[in-house]
């Protein structure tokens, strides 16, 4: 079962409330979620920039809410991969906004790739593609 924005939200605040403090999910389509962190001093690394390690939070925090969205509660989904490539200089100054597309959604597994933006830029500092491995007991729906 699908979850939508609000089932997904009320998930985090009581098991992730830390998540939700520097994070906004913008929206959740079909096989995929965008959402907006605020970058803040604790993010960044020499020379005003966003941190890899920032960027990767980022990335892995909305693929796991488009697994949620698409498939639904599968709270013990966990990361197996992920690689990045980092394209240019995100800005310290600006908030980055991550959009995630499913690109393949298996009964063990689900991928999906991540492009991350600096707020009000067009070209991604950065693209992520990550697997999930889901739990082994979970029901998922024949859609899948």
């Amino acid at each position: 079962m699908a979850m939508d924005k609000q089932e997904i939200i009320g998930f985090l605040a009581q098991e992730f409330p830390q998540a939700l403090q520097k994070s906004t999910i913008e929206e959740i389509p079909a096989k995929g979620a965008q959402l907006l962190y605020r970058v803040d001093a604790g993010d960044l690394r020499p020379g005003q920039t966003v941190s890899g390690p920032t960027l990767m939070l980022i990335a892995d925090y909305v693929l796991y809410i488009a697994i949620l969205g698409h498939l639904g509660l599968v709270a013990m989904a966990v990361t197996t991969n992920m690689t990045i490539n980092f394209f240019r200089k995100p800005n310290g100054n600006r908030d980055i906004r991550a959009v995630c597309k499913l690109i393949k959604v298996g009964k063990t597994l689900v991928t999906g790739e991540v492009w991350l933006y600096s707020l009000d830029d067009e070209e991604p500092v950065a693209h992520v593609i990550g697997t999930y491995a889901l739990p082994p007991n979970q029901a998922l729906p024949s859609h899948v």
